[in-house]
């Protein structure tokens, strides 16, 4: 995947710079596909591509073969690598795809014309080309009429389209629910006809796909649509609604992850996991092959919610400090606050239970977790063998601490000499 530039500016100027390149070696080339849609939007874009009628290994001879990458260029791919700054700029010579017989790649491509190659690609909103030199807009499948009118449609026939790559219908929610668009009705019944599909794609991409979907605004939409089209089925089997019911959670559960300070896949996932469980929620983690932290943080999550989402702000204020404190100290519990915060904003929870638990987690490091009063060691020294009772001893001193029981080292060592096990 090419390096995401980290100047806006510098991007920009590269991918111009590509482009008056390969325009003066007598070569067509225009930005293409998210960008253009971005640019017309009045957005931002996050990087460029480039289409061009130039064959890879003119590309490579253009750029040079130190500055080039070419990974994909059996499908005319080329990566032009940018200075600091800038990324890197996808050129892409034009071309028509054949079948897929993977549901994600061609199984052969033909180079050809700007025209043909805006046929194979998704969704017409980006099969767009932009003349960056000359300030036009090429456009040979009606995608600036969907851009003013809002519409997500895939190009050509929407069943080939999703046929060739399964991924895009995930890819059509995203895109409806980030720009607040609506889905073409023959785009929809597509989906809808083909949701089953999905569930073939590398879970690698499917995760990737819904980490963008859930960390950004229309989120809640986005869970709305994927309900609707039985994408959530295919994609989140574990959680996915069965029943009424299941759908009324749901929606409730989009809700709250429409409301999150701090969206990401892990706290979703644990908020659409209270009513199917944790082992429910540890199957779709291994199954999506999340990374070793996003898994743990969202069994985390859901533990805590388990633990302290249900309780009323003067039961949780009144629970021992030992009891409340581990989770305070994780590193991970500014995101519990705002999850707990985000529950009741969905009439999950207790609001005043999640701001006491916001005003605990804001005081000073040391004060939320002080340093242990006594070590393995100290107790060693105590005469206390190392073993389980040596480690329940730890436990149990660590819990008198900090209930404010024990506050200093002669104190805990004399406790544990009292109270050692036989």
């Amino acid at each position: 995947m090419p390096a995401i530039p980290s100047s806006p500016t510098l991007a920009r100027q590269f991918a111009l710079a590509v482009v008056t390149r390969l325009r003066a070696a007598g070569q067509e080339a225009f930005w293409a596909g998210g960008c253009v849609r971005d640019e017309l939007l009045g957005r931002v874009p996050a990087d460029f591509d480039v289409a061009t009628s130039a064959l890879p290994e003119l590309v490579r001879s253009l750029f040079g073969r130190h500055r080039t990458l070419t990974i994909g260029a059996a499908f005319g791919v080329v990566t032009v690598i940018g200075p600091p700054g800038a990324g890197h700029v996808e050129v892409t010579t034009f071309r028509t795809d054949a079948d897929s017989s993977d549901g994600r790649r061609p199984t052969a491509v033909t180079f050809s014309t700007a025209r043909d190659d805006a046929q194979r690609r998704d969704f017409t909103i980006n099969g767009l080309f932009f003349d960056p030199i000359a300030g036009d807009v090429h456009d040979y499948v009606d995608g600036r009429a969907d851009l003013a009118a809002g519409i997500i449609r895939a190009i050509g026939v929407p069943t080939l389209r999703f046929g060739e790559d399964h991924l895009r219908m995930l890819r059509a929610v995203r895109f409806a629910a980030s720009f607040d668009f609506a889905i073409d009705t023959a785009t929809e019944a597509a989906i809808v006809q083909m949701a089953p599909l999905v569930a073939s794609v590398s879970p690698e991409r499917i995760a990737a796909e819904l980490r963008a979907m859930v960390s950004r605004p229309g989120r809640q939409r986005a869970l709305e649509l994927l309900e609707k089209t039985g994408l959530a089925t295919a994609a989140l089997g574990e959680l996915a609604p069965l029943d009424s019911a299941g759908t009324a959670a749901w929606r409730t559960a989009g809700i709250i992850v429409a409301s999150l300070e701090q969206p990401n896949l892990s706290a979703t996932l644990a908020i659409l996991a209270e009513n199917a469980g944790r082992e429910k929620l540890r199957q779709i983690a291994k199954r999506l092959r999340l990374s070793n932290r996003e898994a743990r943080t969202a069994d985390w999550l859901a533990a805590a919610i388990t633990e302290l989402g249900g309780m009323a702000g003067e039961h949780l204020q009144s629970r021992q400090w030992s009891q409340v404190q581990p989770w305070l100290a994780d590193g991970n519990a500014a995101l519990l606050c705002d999850v707990l915060r985000a529950r009741a904003t969905g009439g999950r929870g207790s609001a005043e239970a999640a701001a006491w638990l916001r005003t605990q987690a804001a005081r000073p490091r040391d004060e939320i977790d002080p340093a242990p009063l006594v070590a393995g060691n100290d107790l060693l020294a105590a005469g206390i063998p190392a073993g389980k009772v040596m480690g329940a001893l730890l436990v149990r001193l660590r819990a008198l601490q900090l209930d404010a029981q024990l506050s200093t080292r002669e104190q805990a060592i004399a406790w544990a000499q009292a109270n050692r096990l036989p």
